[in-house]
């Protein structure tokens, strides 16, 4: 789950952008690495699996091969333990879960499939299709997520590693929907996501999630370096990946694996060339600084098949706060008010806000052939004193106006266009020179009189806000009343919309893509084996998590979206490398 934990505030998630100078002590952006041969010299250690990385994927992969007998080591080359995994919610998306069994609700195989390609491969769904319009490989990878997540989750709970529950959505104590609830392909669209039971609730989150793991480790004596970063493979004369090599400061160590490397190290949202290169844009990212896609040179000197490099799991950003620091503490999830819409440089607005934040994010990559432009690379989040009184504290609202300094106010829609104008203005340099258009100001006041209509029937014939299951109860988690609001209950139909105050103050914040962590690399199998260019597996070597092509494609299937698969493929990569 990529949410942050529930209790969490905003100084505590900001913590994490702390981490940045880190990266220059660990090594920084990702370079080009080699293969090696065994060394001469001997190897520093030894052992049958090799994790790196210390998240969920690597972390499930360590519990799991040292479970079945293996010796086991994890390499981390942060100075902390537990990645993006640690900073997240925790939460955990998996079909069929053992809770489902205990309540006698199906989740069939054939109907899951079908949700899954239909939504993170679109175009290329084909229900006639015996691979539902996917390659073979690709089709057995979804398939594996579905045959081995909720195996994983009882293996990990039976070894008492990790213990979950249902997540719930505590403002109306309901399993929480997925985020394609509606698709006519998902028979079962709510009560997947499962949280730690341990720690949940709490500051903790994806901490406890990872420390659990990290726990059990420890206390059966797995070696776990940090501050240690790998740089390149180690191959036999059979071209079997048998160990790496990593740098501790400027030290190099060699460690032997009999069995296998797994790989579980995070994406590259930290690394700008390769955004630039792969992603349509990505301001800043919740990822921790050591999301530099080390695994990407070094899968690709191995031999490695890239698939899709240019997924993520995205969100939108304060555009201000990304560009001071690329490592943001927050983004903006599920948009908070109801007196709030999002325009774009024309004041015209193109999605709909209470989608979900990777869905949502999407909408910055439209691209205009008429004009040769992104009209809707930024968006601005406009609205009223109700919205910012009602759920101030609801990033990226602020409870203190002066808590969000990058806030612009003012008495009329005209003082608060210009103020956007000045923002960009200023910003224009990094930002491929974007201004709002000349007839933004009253494109803009006719979207909110358009909307106010909207809001006093119930119904966006537009973009559909608050038509579905999601909209309206992650609105209610995410636009919970504040204490003390002088703001009365939505009493119009639709509970996401309410009409815009006819006197000001009004208010905007300028939103820009993001990402949680890009989620693109290379190519797995069903067995996390990475295929080498001919579409055979490299012996020896295993990846789960965010440095790989997501199984998923581009699908945030629903909450703990991106720590499902990586729990999954983890598990399958550390029983697959001790029964290799």
């Amino acid at each position: 789950m990529t949410q942050p934990a529930k209790g969490i505030d905003r100084r505590q998630m900001l913590a994490g952008a702390g981490l940045a100078a880190a990266v220059a002590a660990t090594g920084g952006v990702a370079t080009a690495a080699q293969a090696a041969d065994a060394p001469a010299a001997g190897w520093d250690h030894e052992c049958d699996v090799l994790c790196v990385g210390s998240g969920a994927a690597a972390g499930t992969a360590a519990v799991t091969a040292l479970a079945a007998g293996a010796k086991v080591m994890m390499l981390e080359k942060m100075p902390i333990l537990g990645g993006t995994t640690a900073k997240s919610g925790g939460v955990t998306w998996i079909f069929n879960h053992f809770i489902f069994r205990e309540q006698g609700i199906e989740d069939p195989k054939a109907d899951a499939l079908r949700y899954v390609v239909r939504y993170g491969y679109p175009r290329q769904y084909n229900p006639n299709s015996p691979t539902l319009g996917l390659d073979e490989n690709r089709y057995r990878v979804v398939e594996a997520f579905y045959d081995h997540g909720s195996a994983a989750v009882d293996h990990l709970r039976e070894l008492g590693a990790v213990q979950f529950k249902q997540f719930r959505l505590f403002q109306v104590d309901k399993p929480a929907p997925d985020y394609a609830d509606h698709l006519p392909e998902n028979k079962v669209p709510t009560g997947r996501a499962l949280e730690p039971a341990v720690g949940s609730g709490s500051t903790q989150g994806g901490g406890s999630l990872a420390s659990q793991m990290h726990a059990y480790l420890k206390a059966k004596g797995v070696p776990i370096l940090t501050r240690t970063r790998v740089t390149r493979l180690v191959k036999d004369g059979s071209g079997r990946v048998i160990g790496a090599e990593a740098k501790q400061g400027d030290k190099t160590i060699r460690i032997k694996a009999n069995k296998g490397v797994v790989f579980g190290t995070g994406g590259y949202s930290h690394n700008v060339q390769l955004c630039d290169v792969h992603q349509p844009a990505v301001y800043g990212s919740c990822s921790l600084p050591g999301s530099t896609g080390d695994f990407i040179p070094i899968a690709q000197e191995a031999g490695a098949m890239m698939g899709n490099m240019g997924l993520g799991w995205r969100t939108q950003v304060v555009l201000g706060e990304a560009l001071k620091t690329r490592g943001i503490g927050l983004g903006a999830f599920v948009l908070p008010g109801d007196s709030m819409i999002l325009v774009n440089k024309y004041g015209k607005r193109v999605v709909n806000e209470k989608r979900d934040y990777n869905d949502r994010t999407q909408a910055h990559f439209w691209y205009d052939p008429a004009h040769e432009e992104y009209p809707n690379h930024l968006m601005f989040m406009l609205f009223d004193q109700r919205s910012i009184d009602a759920f101030g504290g609801a990033f990226p609202f602020p409870v203190n106006k002066a808590e969000q300094p990058h806030l612009v106010e003012g008495q009329t829609w005209d003082e608060v266009f210009a103020g956007i104008d000045a923002q960009l203005a200023a910003w224009q340099d990094r930002t491929g020179g974007a201004r709002l258009a000349p007839n933004f100001s009253s494109n803009a006041k006719q979207s909110i009189t358009n909307f106010n209509a909207y809001a006093k029937k119930g119904v966006d014939p537009e973009f559909g806000r608050g038509k579905y299951l999601y909209d309206r109860e992650w609105h209610l988690l995410f636009s919970a009343r504040r204490q003390g609001t002088s703001q009365p209950e939505n009493p119009f139909p639709n509970n996401t919309m309410h009409p815009f105050s006819a006197k000001g103050p009004y208010y905007a914040i300028v939103l820009a893509p993001g990402t949680l962590d890009t989620a693109g690399g290379p190519q797995i199998n069903a067995d996390a084996q990475v295929l080498a260019a001919n579409g055979q597996p490299i012996p020896g070597l295993y990846a789960a998590g965010n440095c790989i092509a997501a199984p998923t494609g581009q699908a945030y299937l629903g909450a703990g979206g991106t720590i499902g698969p990586a729990v999954t493929f983890g598990y399958i990569a550390g029983r697959h490398a001790v029964s290799a």
